[in-house]
């Protein structure tokens, strides 16, 4: 039976209470805390003779005094200075013989000790992590593991601990290498991709552990280590996106609030706390955004990290990975070869076994291969596996499901490597343009589109377009060589040359006078520096039509007093005589010298070498590039979409993989939807019409709801309950002759003062 406790024990018991007045009077207290500390002192040697016969029989529990000298050490540093080694000790001996509630409690004692300076960082790690891999117990695993992340994210709160963090890299980094057999590796490759996508590790070392996980000898521990490089990056950019649409605090509401309800303390701490919030994220918005770099940009050595991974783990006929598994691996593989370019010769020959229609993740299979492709792989190693794929995939005999997907695929290697296409087979493919069957049709469509661009000399005449001939007559669209490198430029800065020129002339336009149309009542100084202008935009269009036409000084001065007679239109027809002659001269100069190319060329580098582009003419370029992107002359609704779909393309980072959903994209327009999916595709496109036909006052009204803001005094009294309307109704009625009178006048000069409140005058 438990022994009755007196009233004098209990107030000795009261450890809260002490730990309070111990707080705000430590010198007064001592001697209570040392009393405390020697119950401390006796139960800590009975746990460590005997932890599994130990029990909390006392007054106080072992785990409430550990609680409460942990609160409280650092206002009695000389008394306490073993016990941090106490609980450490306690913890790495008995760790499984302890009570559960006991055993937490000393782990969150030693972070507590941590946060109160007591014990350091590593320490606290050197204590934690080794629990962490060699426990049985899952629930001191999952403590032990937020407490790790907890600590290590907190000493990189204010600046990163660099010496800390190549510390426990260093450990992470060992535990892989010593022992790769053993799944202890997994909890590195869950603490590295934690804090890689907190973004606390963010440098190399990071990415060699995952590295080391991804060449080991335990399954779990190669999956994690490769599912990390295919999606460590994105899962930092969705929790990078998550933290900015967070809800924004609304300071007009909050102050509206403030200013009607009741003055309280706790009103105006939620204020403060609102405006503190409101200016950290500002002071965030203004910071430099950091540059974090893809895992894959990361890596020391990508050539030799390929290699290992085909031969250990793809290649190796005793690897123990099932199917799914060599597939990660296998995209892995994939996007380092495309991503760096790099050249693994057996890798093309690997996926032969696998371009079957009947191959389980065949689309996979296909994203991969195209992933793996770039214009330094030879065509003579990639033209077999577009065979294969052709005559498997896309036949008469054929689902449509599956010529489109292969179509698909073989457009996907061809948009990297264009060579890999013989003439031959591109014909027979392009025919499937005819095809009944939308995807299909689609999907051939999209083959042509690619070779009207990169490889129009490969099509028929009729298959070529007439943008795509005009470029072969013009020869300003070549066969592209094996090997050959685009050179070095802003892509479309002749376009933002182009429009400056116009901008230019347009303001020499709107600077003439509008009225009295003779410059020369003007007055000569204002005529001169017009003309100077204007001749400026003469030469320009010059240059660009042709070259320079030898004159004598007189003639000059003939001229010039010419044209101070003309009408103030000049620049704007000598504009016109410069296209016109402009359009003559590319008739006459096709096929001109090396000369006029490089002339041409450094008037459409000139803008590069002489002027720092701007932010604004950054985004008027990305403008100019799609609206050139586009012919004109199609229809308005379909120059939208081809707008849309070629802004979707530029989108498309190269950084970003290839996925199966993107090779089985046309294939869903080949089979027949059900009626639940037709109608779900249907209302898809009706989403924003309710929202269109609704009134202005309908508008205004949701908009004030979700502000939180009230309904006006009109509105309320409308909405009001009749019964509760009676009262004054029959008030109304009593009135008397005077009162009326009074009311009425009382009203009428409410309302020229502007209402209750006087917002007139």
């Amino acid at each position: 039976m438990k022994r009755k406790i007196g009233a004098l024990e209990k107030v000795d018991a009261d450890l809260s209470s002490l730990q309070y007045k111990i707080r705000r009077d430590p010198a007064s207290y001592k001697e209570d805390f040392s009393n405390q500390y020697r119950q401390y002192e006796a139960q800590r040697e009975i746990h460590r003779q005997a932890p599994t016969w130990a029990t909390d029989a006392g007054i106080i529990p072992f785990r409430d005094l550990i609680d409460f000298i942990s609160h409280v050490a650092d206002c009695y540093p000389a008394l306490t200075t073993r016990f941090p080694d106490d609980l450490i000790h306690i913890l790495n001996l008995h760790h499984e013989h302890l009570e559960v509630e006991l055993r937490e409690k000393i782990v969150g004692s030693l972070v507590l000790l941590r946060r109160k300076d007591i014990i350091d960082s590593p320490r606290l790690l050197q204590t934690l992590f080794p629990l962490l891999i060699s426990t049985h117990s899952k629930s001191l695993r999952t403590l032990l593991y937020q407490k790790c992340l907890s600590d290590l994210r907190t000493s990189n709160s204010k600046t990163t601990n660099h010496r800390l963090n190549r510390t426990f890299q260093t450990v992470l980094y060992n535990l892989l290498t010593s022992d790769k057999t053993s799944s202890k590796g997994l909890w590195a490759v869950k603490i590295t991709r934690e804090l890689w996508k907190r973004q606390i590790w963010t440098e190399a070392k990071a990415v060699e552990i995952m590295k080391e996980a991804s060449l080991a000898d335990n399954e779990k521990v190669i999956v994690s280590g490769v599912r990390f490089f295919l999606g460590g990056d994105k899962e930092r950019e969705e929790l990078e996106d998550e933290s900015s649409d967070e809800d924004a605090i609304d300071m007009g509401k909050i102050k509206h609030q403030i200013g009607i309800n009741k003055k309280t303390k706790k009103k105006a701490r939620q204020m403060e706390n609102a405006v503190a919030t409101v200016k950290r994220k500002e002071r965030k918005k203004k910071q430099p955004h950091p540059l974090n770099f893809s895992a894959f940009h990361l890596l020391h050595d990508p050539q030799g990290f390929a290699e290992a991974l085909f031969s250990k783990h793809l290649q190796n006929s005793k690897s123990k990975l099932n199917l799914e598994q060599k597939l990660l691996v296998l995209q892995l593989v994939s996007r380092l070869v495309g991503l760096h370019k790099l050249t693994i010769m057996s890798l093309y020959s690997y996926f032969i076994k696998y371009l079957t229609p009947r191959q389980p993740s065949v689309t996979s299979f296909l994203a991969s291969l195209a992933q793996a492709t770039h214009n330094l792989v030879s065509p003579d190693v990639l033209e077999p596996l577009v065979q294969k794929i052709a005559n498997e995939f896309v036949s008469e005999a054929a689902a449509a499901e599956v010529a489109s997907a292969g179509l698909n695929a073989i457009r996907e290697i061809c948009v990297r490597q264009p060579l890999a296409m013989n003439d031959t087979l591109l014909q027979d493919l392009v025919m499937y343009r005819k095809s009944k069957d939308k995807g299909v049709m689609m999907a051939a469509k999209g083959l042509l589109g690619l070779y009207r661009e990169v490889g129009p000399e490969m099509l028929k005449k009729r298959d070529r377009g007439k943008d795509a001939a005009i470029g072969l007559r013009s020869g300003a669209r070549k066969g592209q060589r094996f090997g050959e490198e685009a050179v070095g430029g802003i892509e479309g800065l002749e376009l933002l040359e182009k429009w400056k020129e116009e901008e230019k002339q347009k303001k020499l336009l709107t600077q003439q006078p509008r009225e009295g149309g003779n410059l020369a009542e003007e007055g000569l100084s204002g005529d001169d520096e017009d003309d100077g202008d204007g001749w400026e935009v003469d030469e320009d269009s010059d240059s660009d039509s042709g070259g320079w036409q030898n004159v004598s000084s007189d003639e000059d001065a003939g001229d010039v007093e010419g044209e101070n007679k003309r009408p103030s239109k000049k620049p704007k027809h000598i504009n016109t005589d410069s296209e016109e002659e402009l359009e003559s001269n590319d008739e006459e100069d096709k096929g001109n010298t090396p000369q006029n190319a490089a002339e041409t060329a450094e008037r459409f580098s000139s803008l590069a070498t002489t002027r720092i582009l701007t932010p604004a003419d950054l985004a008027k370029l990305q403008d100019l590039r799609l609206a050139a992107s586009i012919n004109n002359a199609l229809p308005a609704a379909q120059r939208k979409r081809a707008l849309l779909a070629h802004q979707s393309t530029l989108n498309r980072h190269r950084d970003d993989p290839l996925t199966a959903a993107e090779i089985e994209g046309l294939a869903s327009l080949s089979k027949k939807n059900t009626k639940e999916e037709r109608l779900a595709i249907a209302r898809e496109g009706k989403e924003g019409r309710d929202e269109a036909r609704k009134s202005t006052t309908a508008k205004r009204k949701e908009k004030k709801q979700e502000q939180g803001k009230s309904t006006t005094n009109r509105e309320k009294a409308r909405k009001k309950n009749f019964l509760m309307t009676l009262g004054k109704a029959k008030g109304k009625q009593k009135r008397s002759l005077v009162e009326r009178g009074k009311v009425l006048r009382a009203h009428k000069e409410r309302a020229g003062r502007g209402g209750k409140r006087g917002n007139r005058g």
